[in-house]
């Protein structure tokens, strides 16, 4: 029977192992139809140069602990665009050396046009290949406007939640520390999307702290960031303010990833720095200083954030991408879409992956505050049920958190040794 390779894409979530778990647990409830499962070790370079991680004799025990474990590790994950036909035809001969029938690529936009790009190559060269997306990213920017093809992607739950608990100890620090320091500048990731930032509101639902929050979309200036901020200060004495990575704060030396976006956290520069720095340059209408705090890959790595509602819809959403397969249905992307009502509830489904590939979403302007510097309570009504109520418990040995060791197994290679075409100078 035909054997199963699964990869992921792009940056981590700390529910995207579980997505992974769900994957691996429900392909082996069907043995009649799912062969060798097989991990595509850092992605799609992981196919491209032949390294398979067996996942298919893994222990019960680390495939289940893949619920509590965070990012990456467990079978890695790439930023690797296939661009040249080279490629995609390197990819095709992996496949068909290792007798892989089936595909489930976990990611967001871009994996998602490459997993229909490969389906559709598969199926011009003959190759019997049923394809699936899983949906993934913390910045909840896969999909539609309208939450039609989507209502949010597994990852976002558990970075909102991460973001409410922190404001909730940064407000603790600015009311401490506001003789000296009024102003406290914090970055949150996101890109151009303001989906992250916006989470920042739910620790101050009420609106009772002299919290600011600016979108890269509500398209205001540093000098009117700078007045709202005195503004501000003379009412309370302190500001806590949460900015996008995305925000126009003018020229900065930006890296970009194979996809062209750019690498705010890998930049010469930051959006929190170009602010901490116009505050301070144009005088704070209070003594002390700006200060600033760039939050990293923590934001998509600390399980102890992660949100159960976060985790159980990851869980079954890689169950529905198993569901979709089993039914031998390609070019899927595996979905979730909110119940209408009062009382929270998803169904999950399916959409066609061209629908999904290379799309972005867009942070409604609707829940934009006419301030331009918070969000409305419709966009709370929309996050406040993902982030869940109860605290994950990660399993500890000797005081240490338990994560899945997944065992070095990795499948012997078939083919001639592969540069990916982007890696040669």
């Amino acid at each position: 029977m035909p054997n199963v390779i699964v990869a992921q894409s792009g940056g981590p979530t700390p529910v995207i192992n579980n997505s992974l778990r769900g994957i691996v647990e429900t392909c082996r409830r069907f043995p009649e139809t799912f062969g060798r499962l097989y991990g595509g070790y850092h992605g799609i370079e992981g196919v491209l140069q032949e390294t398979l991680l067996d996942l298919t004799d893994q222990p019960a025990e680390e495939i289940s602990l893949l619920r509590t474990t965070p990012a990456a590790g467990s079978i890695g994950t790439c930023r690797y665009k296939l661009k040249q036909a080279e490629d995609f035809e390197r990819a095709i001969q992996v496949f068909k050396a290792h007798h892989v029938g089936y595909f489930f690529y976990i990611g967001g936009n871009d994996s998602m046009d490459t997993a229909f790009k490969i389906s559709q190559l598969a199926h011009e060269r003959g190759l019997d290949l049923i394809a699936v997306g899983v949906p993934k990213t913390i910045d909840n920017d896969v999909g539609d406007s309208e939450f039609q093809l989507i209502d949010h992607t597994p990852g976002y739950g558990s970075v909102a939640r991460y973001w409410s608990q922190l404001i909730q100890c940064a407000n603790e620090e600015n009311a401490g520390s506001s003789p000296a320091d009024p102003v406290l500048v914090i970055q949150a990731m996101g890109r151009k999307i303001g989906f992250i930032p916006a989470a920042a509101r739910i620790a101050d639902p009420r609106r009772e702290w002299p919290l600011q929050i600016y979108l890269a979309e509500a398209q205001v200036t540093l000098e009117e960031l700078a007045e709202n901020v005195n503004s501000r200060l003379k009412q309370d004495g302190r500001c806590i303010v949460v900015i996008s990575e995305g925000f126009d704060v003018g020229e900065m030396v930006a890296n970009r990833d194979s996809f062209g976006h750019t690498q705010y956290s890998a930049s010469q520069s930051t959006v929190m720095q170009q602010v901490v720095n116009y505050l301070n340059e144009h005088r704070l209408a209070a003594r002390g200083k700006a200060r600033g705090q760039v939050p990293g890959c923590d934001q998509r790595d600390a399980m102890i954030y992660a949100s159960t509602v976060d985790l159980d819809e990851a869980y079954k959403v890689g169950q529905q991408a198993v569901l979709i397969a089993e039914r031998q249905e390609s070019g899927w992307m595996a979905t979730l879409t909110r119940k209408p009502g009062l009382i929270y509830g998803v169904e999950y489904g399916q959409v066609p992956l061209i629908k999904v590939a290379n799309s972005e979403r867009r942070f409604p302007t609707g829940w934009i505050a006419s301030s331009k510097y918070d969000v409305t309570d419709a966009f709370l009504d929309y996050v406040c049920p993902l982030i869940g109520e109860d605290w994950v418990t990660v399993p500890l040995v000797n005081g240490r958190q338990r994560f899945a060791k997944l065992k070095p197994t990795f499948v012997s290679k078939k083919c001639p040794d592969y540069i990916p075409y982007a890696w040669r100078k």
